[in-house]
C-alpha cells in the first residue's frame, strides 16, 4: 500500500516514514503544500496523511482542491492539540479521519489500515481469499492457521491484489504501490515477484491478463 506523508516537520516525517515502512507500507514524503497538492492530484495513493500547517499551500486548501476535483483518496489529517476548529473544518472539507499531535505511531498505523480497508469495502484486518487468510495487523498470510513464509515484497503484492480484488491491476500500478520512487527496479521485477508468490501460494492465486496486468485469481 502506497502512502503519501504531507508534513514539514522533519522529526515527524522521519517518525511516520519509519513507522509506516515497518508496518509494510510504501511511503512517499512531501513538505511543500503545492507539491503535495500536485502529487495527490496526479498520482495514485492508497491513503494520505496530511498536516494542515504546510508551507506554500495550507493542508486545508490542498484537501478542498482534491475533493473539488473528485479525488476520493482517504485522508488522515494531523492537527495540533486543542485546535478543535481545525479538526471540524478538516472533516467538513472531506477528511476521513484525524489524529492530534503528539501521537502514538501504533495509532497512526491502525487508523491508516482502517482507512485503506474501508476504501476497499473491507471491514476486518483479516481477509480470507481462497484457502488463505491475509492478516494486515500481523502482516502474515496463513493457511489453516499456519503462517506461509513470504518476503516483505511478496506480502505487499498479495495484500495489494487482495485489496484490489475484482479488477485487473497493471504492472505499472503494482510497481508504483510496491516501490519507492527512487528505487531502481528491473523491467521484469513484477513478473519475477508474481512467479515467487505463485510458487508459495499456488499458481491459481494470481491470474495474468495478457496485455493488461494481474488480478486475484481466487475468491476474496
Amino acid at each position: 500500500m502506497r502512502i503519501l506523508v504531507a508534513e514539514d516537520d522533519v522529526r515527524i516525517v522521519d517518525s511516520l516514514s519509519n513507522g509506516l515502512s515497518r508496518a509494510g507500507f510504501t511511503v512517499e514524503c512531501e513538505s511543500d503544500g503545492e507539491n503535495v497538492w500536485y502529487r495527490g492530484e496526479s498520482e495514485s495513493f492508497d491513503a494520505i496523511i496530511l498536516d494542515l500547517g504546510l508551507p506554500q499551500m495550507d493542508g486545508l486548501t490542498v484537501l478542498k482542491r482534491w475533493r473539488g476535483a473528485g479525488k476520493l483518496t482517504p485522508v488522515l489529517i494531523l492537527t495540533a492539540r486543542g485546535q478543535w476548529e481545525e479538526r471540524v473544518e478538516g472533516i467538513e472539507a472531506g477528511a476521513d479521519d484525524y489524529v492530534v499531535k503528539p501521537f502514538h505511531m501504533q495509532e497512526i498505523v491502525a487508523r491508516v489500515r482502517s482507512l485503506v480497508r474501508r476504501a476497499n469495502g473491507l471491514a476486518s484486518s483479516r481477509i480470507p481469499f481462497g484457502d488463505y487468510v491475509l492478516d494486515m495487523r500481523t502482516m502474515q498470510v496463513t493457511r489453516d492457521g499456519i503462517p506461509v513464509e513470504l518476503t516483505p515484497q511478496e506480502f505487499r503484492l498479495v495484500a495489494y491484489l487482495v485489496h484490489q480484488r475484482g479488477r485487473v491491476v497493471s504492472q505499472l500500478e503494482i510497481t508504483e504501490h510496491l516501490y519507492n520512487q527512487d528505487y531502481e527496479r528491473d523491467s521484469n521485477a513484477i513478473e519475477v515477484l508474481v512467479g515467487r508468490v505463485r510458487k508459495r501460494l499456488g499458481s491459481n492465486v494470481i491470474t495474468t491478463r495478457r496485455g493488461f496486468g494481474y488480478t486475484l485469481g481466487v475468491e476474496a
